[in-house]
């Protein structure tokens, strides 16, 4: 579920086209997904914020972090990389 939000952020927000990658590092199972989008507004906070219950979008950076260990986020006006990973054990 987290990395279809991050892939539905990359064609929605992203320019409509991403790259994927899938990897295994250690014990855990890792995925960065990259667009080629205008990036996202400065500053964006490490861990993203909780959206208002009733706001119909918004959801999809927090949901990736809430349902993985880890959530690395870089984006500037050439796209933005998000990287997430889950320990397997």
């Amino acid at each position: 579920m987290a990395v279809n939000e991050l892939l539905t952020n990359a064609v929605r927000h992203g320019g409509g086209t991403g790259h994927v990658a899938l990897w295994r590092e250690d014990d855990a199972v890792v995925c960065e997904v990259t667009d080629r989008g205008a990036g996202l507004p400065a500053p964006h906070p490490d861990k993203p914020d909780r959206p208002v219950m009733d706001e119909p979008g918004g959801w999809g950076l927090w949901l990736a972090a809430e349902l993985t260990d880890t959530l690395v986020l870089q984006s500037g006006p050439r796209g933005t990389t998000v990287r997430v990973s889950t320990r397997l054990s």
